[in-house]
């Protein structure tokens, strides 16, 4: 711990003053809250003898209004826009080429998941191996690999940046309207005329129009935050209050509509309201920041940000296996009452002693830099063939999981190669590093 932080204060010593700290921070509470988030509302108890999966937001229904401040993921994609933004124009000012940008995007963002995949494939193949019921395997490998379908529209978005931020240069914050309109008549169309399928759309209108706002803030065009905050707030409480949309801003067991799986418009206007009330705080956490040590920890945990994210149910499912091979220990409270709140900074602790191994064995993955193609031109073909195959892989993988209840593996193999075969064809990843060793 003692050389991360030497590290972590070293790099943090080198950053530009013109560098906005407030972002690097941004990015590292959005993941965390997150993190607390799925901790949070993951309930298991034992009934039978047997582990069951219960949900927090379905036990006590009023938990499902701290989604409002665990649902940060709107914030994620303000500084994706902010840094995006930031990193695009400069590449078009030295007349870069678009599929260089985004390929060193791409290998930044999912060179970490790699080590994920190949870890849950084993732990799949030899449970299966080993007899454990498909059913249990498919639990445990589902509930791991939820946090990779964030990853899967975070890329198509980066993707979208060219286009995106030529739309903000023309029409500016009426980019973002247009984009809230498409989001008001995806919803409309699916909740009131029953198009199907067409509310998948919104993973696209939503969260590219939170990324614009991204542009505004990074070119100082978002004035007056507070009244967005407050606009975006009051929208949302009309939303809950008068329309269809679910006081939960992530899905809920039993729930007919989820604001999350595909996003709505209340999502949206929590978004805003997030980016509001931040930016708002903005002046605030700038002098904050300027104290090295809340600097240096920012940069520490930026370092590892996205193995926190990937990792951290990882945990969770090695804390609750542990403690049902001790017998069920700790988990036989009941979720939700004043004992099993008691118990959450203990759980919480177990939760962290497990993580920390995970960091320290996978974090290095975050810092694999190289050169896609091997600084060939990459013809875009391959950018957008690979792309797809990642982001077809990470969509699968969150619904429909790697475990298989056929076959002799008990995995669907085709589903743990595709992320592969599109980092192989960008030019990086595990895939190509053998070929090249070979």
């Amino acid at each position: 711990m003692a050389g991360l932080w030497a590290r972590a204060a070293e790099m943090a010593a080198k950053a530009p003053p013109s560098r906005n700290r407030t972002v690097d921070f941004l990015r590292a509470l959005s993941i965390l809250a997150v993190v607390i988030g799925h901790w949070l509302v993951a309930a298991p108890y034992m009934k039978d003898s047997a582990v069951e999966g219960g949900h927090l937001l379905g036990i006590l229904p009023w938990t499902q209004w701290l989604t409002w401040g665990f649902q940060v993921m709107p914030v994620f994609f303000l500084v994706g826009g902010y840094s995006n933004g930031m990193s695009w124009a400069a590449t078009s000012r030295d007349n870069g080429i678009w599929a260089d940008w985004f390929a060193s995007r791409v290998q930044r963002l999912i060179n970490p998941v790699m080590p994920l995949f190949l870890v849950w494939t084993m732990i799949a193949l030899f449970g299966t191996a080993a007899g454990i019921e498909r059913g249990v395997v498919k639990l445990a490998t589902q509930l791991a690999l939820i946090p990779v379908w964030f990853l899967a529209v975070y890329l198509l978005v980066t993707a979208l940046v060219p286009l995106s931020h030529a739309a903000w240069r023309k029409f500016g914050i009426g980019s973002f309207w247009a984009l809230v309109a498409g989001a008001i008549a995806v919803d409309f169309l699916t909740l009131q005329m029953g198009v199907p399928l067409i509310n998948f759309l919104n993973f696209l209108f939503v969260w590219l129009a939170v990324h614009q706002l991204g542009y505004a803030w990074g070119e100082g065009r978002f004035t007056r935050p507070l009244l967005w905050g407050l606009g975006g707030l009051s929208a949302l409480l009309a939303l809950v209050r008068y329309g269809p949309y679910p006081v939960a801003m992530i899905g809920v067991p039993g729930s007919e509509l989820s604001n999350s799986m595909p996003p709505t418009l209340a999502l949206l206007s929590l978004g805003v309201a997030q980016t509001g009330f931040a930016l708002a705080l903005e002046p605030w956490l700038r002098r904050k920041l300027q104290s090295s040590r809340l600097w240096t920890v920012t940069v520490l945990l930026n370092g590892m940000i996205m193995t926190v994210y990937l990792w951290h149910l990882t945990a969770f499912v090695l804390v609750m296996v542990a403690a049902w091979l001790l017998g069920g220990m700790g988990l036989s409270v009941a979720p939700g009452s004043g004992e099993w709140w008691q118990a959450r900074p203990l759980w919480f602790a177990l939760y962290i002693a497990a993580l920390l191994p995970l960091i320290g064995l996978f974090a290095r993955a975050e810092q694999v830099r190289g050169a896609p193609g091997e600084g060939r031109a990459l013809p875009w073909w391959r950018l957008v063939l690979g792309l797809g195959l990642i982001c077809l892989g990470l969509a699968l993988t969150a619904a429909i999981s790697i475990a298989s209840p056929l076959g002799v593996t008990g995995v669907r193999l085709w589903v743990v190669a595709l992320p592969f075969i599109g980092a192989a064809l960008i030019g990086f990843g595990p895939v190509h590093s053998l070929a090249k060793r070979g």
